[in-house]
């Protein structure tokens, strides 16, 4: 299968790559490599490699800066999704989207879940930008597949629990306050590569969740991290109210992944069970990045 990934230079892109190649012909694409916001240069690389299959990890998604660039939020997760399915639709071939918990507005009760059925409310600049791109992605085409995930972290770039990491090992004495009061699941950008694997062979179109089972809040989340990584840390909970942030975050982002389970495409597995994992495969290149 030729495969085509946009923001290959993320922690999910370079997840992507790494789980793809070998298996079929990818070609990884960074920002720079391929500037999604561009539409002649999409379609003109879209034709030329003729791919089976676009995976589109590329998205602006520091949280708090689209408030202040909005225009350039727009332009990436609105318009950049938006030439991806044109071109997409004038190839013939198909699209993978990754979006995100922030299209909902994050009031229903916890831990009541958010299914793909629920309707959408975004509160944020990031939020309202990537539903934008959404709809986009459905009014040019038919054979796409849009994935919300949620609390993304890898090994590949930079996430909550790097941060969390990097402010323990500098100093292990100073107390960290952590939001308790939002909900959501931490997810592993490798495990959601393989779930991405997994959906390339079957035929799966519309909108579904996919992030990790089960959920915690930042606070208990950075705990359970903190400790599998054996460092010293000092920690304390905060509200929301505590810590505010230019841009609002949803005080609940627990998804369900209805879909995936109703297909038997579902790998997604428990958060811990991913944190585990991720600090397994990568502890002693996490505390050494921490400590640079």
């Amino acid at each position: 299968m030729n495969i085509i990934i946009s923001g290959a230079g993320g922690q999910l892109g370079k997840d992507c790559l790494g789980v793809l190649q070998g298996e079929h012909d990818v070609r990884g694409y960074t920002s720079r490599e391929l500037d999604i916001t561009d539409a002649q240069g999409v379609l003109r690389e879209i034709t030329r490699f003729g791919p089976d299959v676009v995976i589109n990890c590329a998205a602006y998604t520091a949280v708090d800066n689209c408030e202040k660039e909005q225009e350039l939020c727009a332009a990436v997760n609105e318009r950049g999704a938006e030439n991806l399915a044109t071109a997409c639709a004038e190839t013939g071939c198909r699209l993978i989207h990754v979006s995100t918990d922030y299209v909902f507005d994050g009031n229903k009760p916890v831990p009541e879940p958010y299914t793909e059925q629920d309707p959408v409310s975004p509160l944020s600049a990031y939020g309202r930008t990537k539903l934008a791109g959404e709809q986009a992605i459905v009014r040019h085409m038919d054979n796409y597949l849009i994935l919300r995930t949620a609390w993304l972290y890898g090994i590949g770039g930079k996430n909550f629990l790097k941060t969390m990491l990097r402010l323990a090992i500098n100093d292990p004495r100073q107390t960290i306050r952590v939001v308790d009061d939002q909900y959501g699941s931490l997810t592993w950008s490798m495990t959601l590569a393989r779930q991405i694997k997994k959906l390339l062979s079957s035929d799966l179109t519309g909108i579904a969740h996919a992030t990790a089972e089960n959920s915690s809040t930042w606070f208990g989340g950075a705990q359970f991290f903190l400790e599998t990584m054996a460092v010293d840390f000092s920690m304390e909970p905060c509200t929301t109210a505590d810590y505010p942030t230019p841009a609002h975050r949803p005080a609940n982002s627990i998804l369900e992944n209805k879909r995936l389970k109703e297909h038997g495409l579902h790998l997604m597995q428990d958060w811990k069970q991913d944190v585990l994992d991720f600090v397994d495969l990568y502890r002693e290149k996490l505390l050494a990045e921490a400590a640079s």
